[in-house]
């Protein structure tokens, strides 16, 4: 996984300027373990920021996985994009009723990378490994729902 030094460092390698707002987006995608969306960085941080503006939060997502330091995902069931700071090989997993993601560490990703790696002579930045369905919860919740509509 990322961490704040990787993602700062990153920042200024690529000439922008280490501000309160960006370093407090990098430790915000840092500390997630919910993969936020550009608006939810803006919502969380806007209140400690009234200067914070949303092309400030998409500049920065933008510069950062174009180092290849964070990940872009799909959606999950909501239209909206989700960043990921963890670059490490793992499995995404996104419900989409709840539009939850989760990550799920599988060693044969590892070995997928070094797989492709090899193939082609790519200095791989990131995956995107990506698995859609419905979380146990919400697979409850349909359950409970379906039956009532039995009764």
């Amino acid at each position: 996984m990322s961490n704040i030094t990787t993602l700062t460092s990153a920042l200024q390698q690529a000439g922008m300027r280490l501000t309160p707002q960006r370093t407090s987006i990098c430790e915000l995608l840092v500390e997630s373990d919910e993969h936020p969306t550009a608006a939810m960085i803006y919502e969380t941080l806007k209140p400690r920021f009234s200067s914070l503006s949303l092309a400030t939060v998409y500049n920065t997502l933008d510069t950062l996985v174009s180092l290849g330091v964070v990940n872009v995902l799909g959606h999950a069931g909501d239209d909206k994009v989700h960043y990921d700071a963890d670059t490490e090989p793992h499995v995404n997993l996104a419900c989409l009723s709840c539009s939850k993601i989760v990550d799920i560490p599988s060693e044969h990703v590892t070995h997928l990378d070094a797989e492709i790696t090899a193939a082609s002579g790519y200095k791989l930045l990131g995956a995107r490994v990506l698995y859609y369905g419905l979380c146990p919860a919400c697979q409850k919740k349909q359950a409970r729902q379906a039956a009532m509509k039995r009764n």
